[in-house]
């Protein structure tokens, strides 16, 4: 029976770079992510968040270095992967139904003309009622409000039963109540898989996940959930204050645009 210390790294990077057209988008970037991690991933606008994520994915391709997922090139593994991207990627006039985004997550790696199996629709409703979205099950994806879109998206993500879960600013459309959900949401889904939450929202951050990774171009690890106004300035290379419990308050600081 295999051991923690045994299985392959839920992600593992090791001196990656990446330009694209020339310009330097990540540099140096070295970190190791355990199985049932729970990861964030914070860091300025044009820091390489997500950029970072489609590498994890295997969208990308590194410059330099390698990218390594559950210990094989993430290509081969994508079907053990889970992908929720900004809201903001959603046509919202398309008509489809929260149903049909749901089967999305079936498909894997199905060529065109794969039809849906029993089985497939039953992980889709499941997946809906765990998000609490299958009584919108028939509704078009266009009509929901930004936190209902994010739940579907995130029953999409599950549909694949995947072991590692990937989020790029899943609160971004939300209000205060939903985040704090999906953070409870997100809590219990760790104890079975590694979760990976690109977020600016550092309010709720700190209560739920396990470590912390800072990224402006160059990333920085802390193996601690409690966010310091030491890993803000590193990330965001400015000076920062912060209130009680690793609460943003006031983020930039005497700084100048560059």
């Amino acid at each position: 029976m295999a051991t923690p210390a045994d299985e392959p790294k839920a992600i593992e990077v090791r001196d990656l770079s990446f330009s694209y057209n020339g310009h330097l988008v990540l540099r140096d970037v070295n970190i190791s992510i355990a199985q049932r991690e729970f990861l964030a991933v914070i860091g300025p606008n044009g820091s390489g968040k997500t950029t970072l994520l489609k590498l994890f994915l295997g969208i990308l391709k590194p410059s330099m270095g390698i990218v390594r997922v559950l210990g094989k090139e993430p290509s081969r593994v994508v079907s053990e992967i889970g992908y929720v991207p900004q809201d903001t990627s959603i046509n919202k006039d398309f008509p489809i139904s929260v149903l049909d985004v749901a089967l999305m997550g079936r498909l894997g790696g199905a060529g065109h003309g794969y039809r849906y199996s029993a089985a497939d629709r039953r992980t889709a409703r499941e997946a809906l009622e765990r998000v609490h979205m299958w009584e919108y099950a028939e509704r078009p994806i266009g009509r929901l409000s930004g936190g209902q879109r994010q739940r579907v998206l995130i029953a999409r993500a599950l549909t694949g039963n995947p072991s590692i879960l990937i989020m790029d600013e899943p609160t971004a459309s939300v209000d205060k109540e939903f985040q704090t959900e999906l953070f409870e949401f997100l809590k219990k889904l760790n104890d079975s898989m590694t979760i990976v939450v690109v977020s600016h929202d550092m309010s709720v951050l700190s209560s739920y996940v396990k470590s912390v990774a800072c990224l402006n171009q160059r990333l920085f690890f802390h193996d601690a959930a409690e966010i310091t106004p030491e890993m803000i300035e590193m990330a965001y290379h400015c000076p920062v204050d912060l209130i009680a419990h690793g609460m943003p308050h006031r983020v930039f600081r005497d700084h100048e645009d560059h």
